[in-house]
């Protein structure tokens, strides 16, 4: 199964982070990508990319070597229900944002805490991806946080790194996950979560875990552009129509 979309990476402009963005279109092109998205972290983590980092993403191209790249951000599900930090005024130079439970921004508490939290943030309207839902540290009430993801159309994010060096113990919520995200008719994105170029496409382990429990692939929204796009047509960002020739060219 080939993944053409890769939703969530860092550049140096997250400090833990290894490469820049120079580094990801390279990759990008080794791997056979067709499109990939620029997700650093909000400014409340503690080494985030600074607001302006965001708002500046605009001078860069759409695409290198007809490779697209989205311009967005892993934003943090805040506590007391206060949704995401994104900005008001940050949204219009978002192409896409992933909201996600970091610990050093929100202690981990308990089930009915954090899946208050993250309803909050899908209701918020500011996000279009759960981030890395399967992190044991942050266990949900699981039916009711799908539901209302779906609700807001807000699709969960199978991490490839969940699987290997991050999140140590998120596998078998992430099988779980799968299933019932399957039983509510609901969608995924598959991510590499990459901190280094290197890692950027590496999916091999969301693609088996998915074979393993079944997971249609019609389901999965980063198997191509279109797919992805069309998703975020419904969240009316600007990015479906500045890319709509190259998405054109590349069907053709």
């Amino acid at each position: 199964m080939q993944i053409r979309c890769d939703t969530h990476m860092h550049t140096v402009a997250s400090d833990h982070a290894f490469s820049t963005v120079h580094d990801y279109w390279a990759a990008a092109k080794r791997q056979n990508l067709q499109l990939f998205a620029m997700t650093d972290h909000a400014s409340t983590m503690p080494d985030g990319a600074h607001d302006w980092h965001f708002g500046n993403m605009k001078i860069l191209p759409r695409t290198v070597d007809n490779i697209a790249m989205l311009r967005g951000i892993e934003s943090n599900i805040l506590t007391d229900n206060r949704g995401v930090d994104i900005l008001d005024g940050m949204a219009p130079y978002l192409d896409i944002a992933i909201a996600s439970f970091h610990e050093p921004v929100f202690p981990p508490a308990d089930k009915k805490t954090h899946t208050r939290a993250a309803i909050a943030a899908f209701e918020s309207g500011k996000v279009q991806i759960f981030g890395h839902p399967g992190n044991p540290n942050f266990l949900l009430n699981e039916d009711e946080v799908i539901r209302a993801a779906k609700d807001n159309n807000v699709v969960l994010e199978i991490n490839n790194s969940s699987f290997s060096h991050s999140r140590l113990g998120s596998e078998p919520v992430c099988l779980r996950l799968l299933e019932l995200v399957d039983k509510h008719d609901w969608k995924v994105v598959f991510s590499s979560d990459s901190h280094s170029a290197f890692h950027l496409g590496i999916l091999e382990h969301c693609i088996a875990k998915a074979q393993q429990v079944g997971f249609p692939f019609e389901r999965v929204l980063s198997v191509s552009p279109a797919r992805l796009l069309a998703f975020l047509a419904e969240h009316n960002k600007p990015v479906v129509q500045e890319l709509a020739p190259w998405l054109a060219a590349l069907e053709d």
